[in-house]
Order: structure tokens, then sequence, then C-alpha cells
């Protein structure tokens, strides 16, 4: 995994192209940071006044940036740069399949980096002035749900035989302390999760085992991968919306059990208690936790 480019206040990233500050793409606003687009099951009931209010549902976020490329004098240098905007969004491994995307990194003043995950819908250039080396663009930037996430993962991790460890050791020496909270003394399992809001974990399991369950202790969710993994296998089970899948490391994939709800497994704001099983006789094999903290707002 790469480290991201360090953003400056009021510079930001689009697929991998730096704009604003610093570069010849002048950011002049941007729209669409506020509360999202509501799908909403709202009623007027018949006959009397007033509403019936529904469940409220957050569409995906659009993201709508008006800015201009600045290349006095050259207006092939701003073409130019053009081009790299619309190549960043025109690869493989943004559009090649359904759920894929490409990020959206913003910056913005005394605030840390913030992710929106999306792709780019609008790319629009008004070329009239474009041979003085000004040329304006509307950007609009189709975000595939409605959080921000922290620019870099966290991550945790342990194994199997760390289940059986803890308790006490005789003799016991006075005065002891028994810590009231688990996070505390770093007992395996427990995660800190930052954020506003809960978000989706990429969790990979290494052998040698056979059909791992992993546990969200907080919520009761589990999910049982139906599989056998050697020594030097992994599966990964990516449950973030628009990937969701189970995938071996020869690229094949593999079941969960029918009462494993891949689209229920979130890791809350707060303390996360993690806990997983297999059938593994040299105890092993090993479970890794990566997940990017969400936020409401920036």
């Amino acid at each position: 995994m790469t480290t991201p480019t360090p953003l400056t206040d009021g510079q930001h990233q689009l697929g991998g192209i730096l704009i604003g500050r610093g570069t010849p793409v002048n950011v002049i606003t941007i729209e669409g940071l506020g509360q999202p687009p509501l799908r909403t099951q709202d009623v007027e009931p018949p006959g009397e006044d007033g509403l019936w209010v529904g469940a409220d549902y957050y569409s995906g976020r659009l993201i709508r940036l008006d800015v201009s490329i600045k290349t006095p004098d050259s207006r092939a240098d701003g073409l130019d740069y053009l081009a790299q905007l619309q190549d960043a969004a025109d690869t493989t491994a943004v559009r090649g399949q359904g759920g894929t995307s490409m990020d959206l990194r913003l910056k913005l003043p005394g605030r840390p980096v913030r992710v929106a995950r999306g792709r780019l819908r609008k790319l629009e250039p008004d070329m009239s002035q474009s041979v003085h080396g000004w040329m304006p663009l509307d950007v609009e930037f189709q975000a595939v749900d409605h959080l921000f996430y922290d620019d870099e993962p966290d991550t945790g991790g342990m194994g199997l035989g760390l289940l059986t460890t803890g308790g006490l050791t005789f003799p016991l020496e006075f005065p002891f302390t028994i810590a009231g909270d688990p996070a505390a003394v770093g007992r395996p399992g427990y995660l800190q999760v930052e954020g506003t809001a809960p978000t989706w974990p990429v969790l990979r399991v290494a052998g040698p085992c056979s059909n791992p369950t992993i546990t969200h202790v907080t919520s009761g969710r589990s999910l049982t991968v139906q599989t056998t993994l050697a020594v030097g296998e992994w599966v990964e089970i990516d449950t973030r919306p628009g990937w969701r899948t189970v995938l071996r490391n020869n690229g094949g994939a593999a079941p969960l059990t029918p009462t494993s709800r891949i689209d229920l497994f979130r890791f809350t704001p707060g303390l996360n208690e993690v806990r997983w099983t297999a059938t593994d006789n040299t105890l092993t094999s090993s479970l890794a936790l990566t997940w990017w903290p969400a936020w409401k707002a920036l």
C-alpha cells in the first residue's frame, strides 16, 4: 500500500492528480460537502393534514468543483493538464468493472485530509479562452456514499493462538491492579476505531486453517468462510460498499455461509471487540484487519 502524497491547506488530489494551491489548477469553489441528497419514504396521509415521515436514506454524495487551468501563454500546457485529469479516470482499475472507484482527497484549511470514493462524472472545459492559457472547468465527482474517510487506514491483527493467553500467574504479589478497560492492557481483539460513523473493514485470514469465523462481538455479527487454507494461502473479505468480495490469494472466490451478512459487518466508532475461530491444530494462522475511519462531515 503506497503512502499518500502529503497535501497542504487548499491543495487537493483527484485520482492522483494534484489540483489547487501550488498547481496550475485553481479551485474556485467546492459544492456538495454538506448534507448529502436524501431518499425519503415520506407519505402524505389521505384526508388529513401533515406528513408521515418514513425512513431516510442517504444517496451517494455529488461533489461539484468550479476550477480553472491557468497556464499563461501556453495553450498546450493547459491541454496537457486537462488530459492528465481525463486519464486519471479512464483506467481499467477505475471503470473496468462495477464497484471500483477513484479517490478525491480534500485538504481544507485547518482540517486533516479527508477522502471521498467514487468516479468522475463530468469534466467539461470552456475552451474559448484557452488560447491565452486560461481554461475554466466544470467538474463533478460522484461519491459512492455520503461519508468521508481518513487518508490512511488503521490496522490490527491477532493470531489464533492468542485467544488462549491471559489469566493470572501465581504466586500473586500484592497489591495488584485489575484494569477495567480491556484496551488499556492491549488485550487481543479490542480495537479503538476513530471517526463519527460506522465503517466497513477488510479482513484477511492467513492459513493454515479451515472454515474461519470472524465475529464482531459488539454487534453480534459473524462471517464464516467455507474454505480450507494451506500454509502461505489466505482469504480476504472486503466488506466495503461497492466491493463486498471474498477472494482467495489465487484470485478465486470463496463462499460465505447463508447467515453471513457481509453488508452488516461494520466497525462502530469507539471500542470494538473482534474474535475469530477456525480449525487449526498448529495455532499459527492469523487474522489481519484494515479499516478507514469514517466521518459524517469534514
